[in-house]
């Protein structure tokens, strides 16, 4: 069985934003290196963010891969992991850019045209998830409707605030609209999509999973799910141990404000109903990594809604480049079932994404 990839990585380079118009050039981001530090940085529109640098013995990738500059050498990367499709999120756009709408059009519309146009050199074994213009919401719609014509399979977005609105607003409902009609799943990435103020460090296990737990719990609570019952939702990289905690605390809400009106404000909609595996219920998939405890976690959803990635090209905590392997020795000595392998490596992936 080759698993299907739920969560790898690009790395950006200059000619990421080569489809760039002749109006938009003077937004074009340009890689320096930091003298004495371990990191460059992207400069662009009068702004700056962070350029990793990374080691190739240290990260198991190049920069062939890592960019997608040799297409045959990722995927030979991908047959040693056992891998049959990977699924490919940005690293420029982890964490938010600009305030600025016209730099955000530019710099994403060029990043998703170069992706694509990349990814179109696999035969359909890598797949890209599209980025798109938030602040522009008519320009959005254009281009997620242009991703999925050209092989995307899914729309990134932040679990907090993202072009001044939280993602229960009704400001999203447009895109969650069009994502349902085009059969293509909203994933919240790990990382932040807000501009204001600093935040926690992104480098911290809080930084970049809150946002991605507070639009779980946000999305049901406020009954947001119900709206577009066909469209499935992913939170991906921020692992899965906190779903026992969110899914008690949303279940003790419920019933607290059922008893008590004035405990803590409105559920936002009558209909909830948290009595069974909330996952199922509302088409949430969540991505987990090979060392949980996983047994604990599908007592609480099961095993139908879980993901697996290997985060390639970061070399972060949430990188394993080896889990098909760690989860089929987990299976080998009985810590789970093999069925659940299969479900979470292959099944699952194949269906959240539409594959």
């Amino acid at each position: 069985m080759l698993a299907i990839d739920a969560d790898t990585h690009v790395d950006e380079n200059e000619h990421t934003w080569s489809y760039m118009s002749e109006a938009e050039q003077r937004y074009k981001p340009v890689a320096i290196r930091v003298p004495g530090q371990k990191h460059g940085l992207w400069i662009y529109g009068g702004m700056q963010r962070l350029k990793t640098v990374r080691d190739n013995q240290r990260d198991g990738t190049t920069v062939e891969t890592r960019e997608l500059l040799d297409i045959d050498a990722r995927l030979r990367d991908m047959d040693r992991m056992g891998v049959s499709t990977q699924i490919i999120y940005s690293t420029f756009f982890a964490q938010p850019i600009t305030d600025r709408a016209e730099v955000e059009l530019a710099l994403r519309r060029s990043y998703n045209r170069w992706l694509a146009e990349r990814c179109s050199q696999s035969n359909g074994r890598l797949r890209w998830i599209v980025v798109p213009p938030l602040m522009s919401m008519d320009k959005a719609l254009e281009e997620l409707r242009w991703a999925k014509e050209h092989g995307a399979v899914g729309v990134l977005k932040k679990g907090d605030q993202e072009a001044g609105h939280w993602p229960s607003e009704p400001y999203f409902f447009p895109l969650y609209s069009e994502a349902e009609r085009l059969d293509m799943p909203i994933t919240f990435h790990v990382g932040s999509g807000t501009t204001f103020g600093r935040g926690l460090p992104s480098g911290t296990a809080y930084g970049g999973g809150t946002p991605v737990v507070h639009a779980f719990q946000s999305l049901v609570m406020r009954g947001v799910p119900h709206q577009f019952p066909n469209l499935r939702w992913g939170f991906i990289e921020s692992n899965a141990s906190w779903l026992p905690y969110v899914i008690y605390n949303l279940r003790h809400f419920v019933e607290a404000v059922k008893e008590r009106p004035n405990v803590g404000g409105q559920t936002g909609d009558e209909r909830i109903d948290l009595s069974g595996n909330i996952l199922a219920a509302y088409n949430m998939y969540v991505s987990c990594q090979e060392d949980e405890d996983l047994k604990a976690i599908m007592a609480h959803v099961g095993d139908d809604y879980l993901l697996i990635g290997s985060d390639y090209t970061h070399n972060d905590l949430s990188s394993q480049l080896a889990y098909t392997n760690g989860l089929q020795q987990r299976a080998n000595k009985g810590d789970i079932p093999q069925e659940s392998v299969r479900k979470i490596m292959y099944d699952n992936p194949k269906r959240f994404y539409g594959l």
